[in-house]
């Protein structure tokens, strides 16, 4: 292990009036250099360089080899600190360190992802869930493990990141921690967040990643047809309890509610709005924002069958869990030949309700309650250009009669 090297040394060539010269201390480490003045002048004769010490007849020789002492181990303990903390430094780092200078060009990246965690902390049950702030530790003990995995340390400068490092610590994500490619997505866009808020607080001056493009991922969109929807609406079950669960599915294929939305759902939700006609007033439990559903037919039919006076809840309460299970065996009994779960409502909503019946995107976008537009557009595109080749072929067909 590389140690740091302190010296004192009289500096002849800047004697004074009183013909006594500095004591300057050198600073080697890894052998770079870094001389600094300690304010102490002496006769050059009363220095003995072998035992570091000042010698009589200097008068104030006893304080002056105090201070001496007290700055070499204020240096030491500058170097065991910045040893400690993990990151790489030079001989300039241990100076500031003896100072108490924290320069924002030295932070670590863990160190800064760590600041920044903690401001995302004083967000919960304000702006975000929890459950995000737990998202951004989780991606931050990925991003330690990296560290230690790539560089040997518990943690490295930020100044010293180049476009490389988010292509191995993609990989790393991929190969030692086998996550998923839009897993890998979300850990990096957390850790992009962390970048510019360190670029906004002069922590660095530029993004080192401007060039980075992340992989895409196309996921296959599951969703209902019109015609496994109206087969399932159709269906007859023998329980209950099957029939309760189908009802709630349809009744969220005709809203876009998800699971907890459904749940929570009051009748004083349930309002007629600016047209006479009623909507749903939902706040999303993901975003935690506000925004409306018209009262479909279907819907409105499904309400009604289930009111009941005494409750101010439209639904009666489940687990998603049973929620989900109950799914699997309504599908087995339809013929839906893939995992049917509550999250597929809110796509049939989407696709077979709205797009597939000309619903413009901007509106589909508000009816799902998505914050921006380039979500629904990411998430449903492909879904519109299935739609519009249809109608082509609709078109051709025609034609060709």
């Amino acid at each position: 292990m590389q140690k740091i090297n302190i010296l004192f040394y009289v500096d002849k060539s800047k004697s004074n009036r009183m013909d006594k010269s500095p004591i300057k201390c050198r600073i080697t480490y890894f052998k770079n250099r870094k001389q600094f003045s300690t304010g102490i002048f002496i006769n050059p004769k009363n220095w003995d360089n072998t035992k570091q010490l000042i010698k009589p007849p200097e008068i104030d020789r006893e304080t002056y080899n105090s201070q001496l002492s007290l700055i070499k181990t204020k240096l030491t303990q500058a170097f065991l600190f910045l040893q400690v903390k993990g990151t790489e430094f030079d001989v300039y780092d241990i100076y500031n360190q003896y100072n108490g200078v924290t320069d924002k060009k030295e932070i670590g990246v863990i160190e800064l992802y760590n600041i920044h965690s903690a401001k995302i902390e004083r967000l919960v049950g304000i702006d975000i869930k929890h459950v995000t702030y737990s998202k951004y530790l989780e991606s931050g003990r990925h991003l330690q493990d990296f560290i230690k995995h790539k560089y040997k340390r518990n943690d490295i400068q930020f100044k010293r990141l180049k476009q490389s490092f988010l292509e191995h610590y993609e990989y790393f994500l991929k190969t030692e921690k086998r996550m998923q490619q839009s897993t890998i997505n979300k850990a990096i866009q957390r850790f992009r967040k962390v970048v510019k808020y360190a670029i906004a607080e002069d922590y660095l001056v530029k993004d080192p990643f401007i060039l980075y493009k992340r992989k895409t991922v196309k996921k296959e969109i599951k969703y209902l047809t019109p015609e496994q929807l109206k087969t399932l609406e159709e269906a007859i079950f023998k329980t209950e309890r099957i029939e309760y669960i189908r009802d709630l599915f349809v009744f969220c294929c005709y809203t876009g509610l998800g699971f907890k939305e459904m749940k929570l759902l009051k009748k004083k939700d349930i309002a007629f709005d600016f047209d006479n006609e009623l909507w749903i007033t939902v706040r999303r439990n993901k975003t935690s924002l506000n925004y409306k559903v018209p009262l479909l037919a279907k819907a409105k039919e499904i309400i009604e069958k289930y009111n009941e006076d005494d409750s101010d809840y439209v639904f009666n309460s489940i687990s998603n869990a049973n929620f989900n299970i109950y799914l699997k065996e309504i599908a087995f009994i339809v013929g839906i030949d893939f995992n049917l779960t509550h999250h597929i409502a809110r796509k049939t909503f989407a696709t077979t309700v709205l797009l597939y019946n000309g619903i413009s995107m901007d509106v589909v976008s508000k009816l799902l309650g998505h914050s921006k537009i380039q979500t629904t557009q990411d998430h449903y595109g492909e879904v519109v250009q299935k739609r519009i080749s249809l109608e082509l072929k609709k078109l051709n067909s025609n034609n060709d009669k």
